[in-house]
């Protein structure tokens, strides 16, 4: 099938690895120029010449999102080297769970979760706000989370994060319609990332299993033990539980490759065995 990506600027936040490096390679291998940013100057490069070993084009720009002049910085830099932002993905995260009763050691930890989740999406939405109304079309794609689904204990400052994500991407769409495409992602627990570092007390995890949390654990010990099961581990087996990081990737590509008349508006992915409750 053809790719609607073919010649489509693309930009993507936290770019230096994980999510933001797959999408920008499998974007760009479907013809997408890539705008990566990050403020990892190393992983970014990294991300770059991935992009262009496999032959596609890709700008480097070190950006932080919690700072509003940088992320405007980056916007124009996007439109001077390719002339034009057709997509914005706003993917930058980090997720600090911890309980309420953690919150000496986790102060500093939920303030930046706020600057980044929440502020760093609102300034990716508004340095690239303009430029789409001026092009009379663009995409922008925020990605947001299961936790973002209802209140769990042990995420009420990340889960309130990536529910603020889900008001600001529903209000962007209703204010621009015809004009600008709206789309939220909303992943599952995706355990071949770094986003786990980021865990203040690791007993907050619980929170979003419920009763199914000493069976989550268990089949976890197995997906990372020495004889990993293909009921866990196959993604063509019903009870594959723990979703890869290039299948999360894939997912979002899908929402970007369609036509500009088309918006996939809001998806949750998730492995089908995964056990959250959310």
């Amino acid at each position: 099938m053809p790719s609607h990506l073919e010649g489509r600027v693309i930009v993507i936040t936290g770019a230096g690895g994980g999510f933001g490096r797959l999408v920008a390679e499998k974007a760009a291998a479907r013809g997408a120029a890539i705008v990566a940013s990050d403020v990892d100057r190393t992983g970014l490069d990294d991300t770059v010449a991935s992009v262009e070993r496999a032959g596609g084009r890709a700008l480097g720009v070190v950006a932080d999102v919690t700072d509003r002049a940088a992320m405007r910085a980056l916007a124009e830099a996007a439109v001077e080297h390719f002339g034009a932002i057709d997509v914005m993905l706003n993917n930058a995260g980090v997720m600090p769970l911890a309980f309420f009763a953690d919150h000496a050691e986790a102060a500093e930890a939920w303030d930046r979760c706020i600057d980044i989740n929440l502020k760093g999406v609102l300034h990716g939405i508004c340095a690239v706000h303009d430029v789409m109304i001026r092009q009379g079309r663009g995409h922008v794609v925020n990605v947001s989370s299961i936790y973002g689904n209802g209140p769990v204990p042990g995420a009420a400052v990340y889960g309130a994060t990536k529910a603020a994500v889900r008001f600001l991407s529903e209000a962007l769409r209703q204010e621009s319609q015809g004009r600008i495409k709206v789309t939220t992602i909303r992943p599952t627990g995706v355990p071949g990332t770094n986003l786990g570092a980021g865990v203040i007390n690791p007993a907050a995890i619980g929170g979003i299993l419920g009763a199914g949390a000493a069976d989550f654990m268990a089949k976890m010990g197995e997906v990372f033990g020495e004889d990993p099961p293909a009921d866990l581990t196959d993604p063509d087996a019903i009870g594959y539980f723990a979703l890869a990081p290039e299948l999360l990737a894939d997912q979002i590509v899908h929402a970007i490759d369609q036509p500009w008349g088309v918006s996939i508006s809001d998806v949750t992915v998730r492995a089908s065995g995964d056990g959250y409750m959310l």
